[in-house]
């Protein structure tokens, strides 16, 4: 399995931009037969809002079919402008 952990840092009066383009990848990343998971998650602290999402996909080959789609194009391409700083993505190979 392959698990995915990436954070977004929405720009001052952003979040809700963030968070509607977030949360409309959600669904469709559930149907896609190759994924286990998909939860998204918001913190709040002194510095604002940011969010992070949790992925699990069954191998490499479902998380490349993922990039791949529509919806991930769009949400990649929409999303940069309203962020303060670059996502940060972890790829993570389970081990045991």
């Amino acid at each position: 399995m392959i698990s995915v952990f990436a954070s977004f840092y929405p720009k001052k009066n952003e979040e809700n931009k963030v968070k509607e383009i977030l949360t409309g990848m959600v669904q469709p990343t559930r149907e896609e037969q190759g994924n286990k998971v998909y939860d998204l998650y918001k913190m709040t602290n002194e510095n604002g809002e940011t969010y992070h999402l949790f992925e699990v996909y069954n191998d490499q080959d479902s998380l490349e079919f993922h990039r791949g789609t529509e919806h991930y194009k769009n949400y990649r391409k929409n999303i940069l402008d309203h962020l303060e700083k670059p996502i940060e993505v972890k790829v993570l190979n389970q081990i045991k």
